[in-house]
């Protein structure tokens, strides 16, 4: 299997979403907001990659999380709790872990690439 060179604008793509997703406040990690709305960090704001991982993965947890809790209140009889609701927060938090898959594997499939080049 033949890899290609490593197209680093998609790289760099993928940290700013990284980083501008570490800097969204604890509070907005409960609600997904339209890409138009994300904060973005300012020029002097060092954001490690690191902790851009670490927000995002607590982002999905909590996602997860929220949508566990809903479900239970439905299925323990909730009336302030509708079907439409549950499955809403559950198609959220699918997407996201999905995304979390994606971007977890374009690292591996990098650091092979990374790996695999001649020194």
């Amino acid at each position: 299997m033949k890899i290609g060179p490593i197209d680093s604008s998609r790289i760099e793509a993928m940290a700013a979403q990284m980083k501008a997703a570490a800097a969204r406040p604890a509070s907005a990690l409960q609600a997904v907001a339209p890409s138009s709305s994300v904060s973005r960090p300012s020029e002097g704001v060092k954001v490690s990659f690191s902790s851009s991982l670490k927000a995002m993965l607590e982002q999905v947890n909590t996602q997860q999380l929220n949508a566990d809790k809903l479900s239970q209140r439905f299925a323990l009889g909730d009336d302030s709790v509708n079907l439409s609701d549950v499955m809403i927060e559950r198609q959220k938090a699918s997407l996201s872990l999905q995304a979390t898959v994606q971007v977890r594997n374009k690292l591996v499939s990098a650091y092979h690439d990374i790996m695999n080049m001649p020194v």
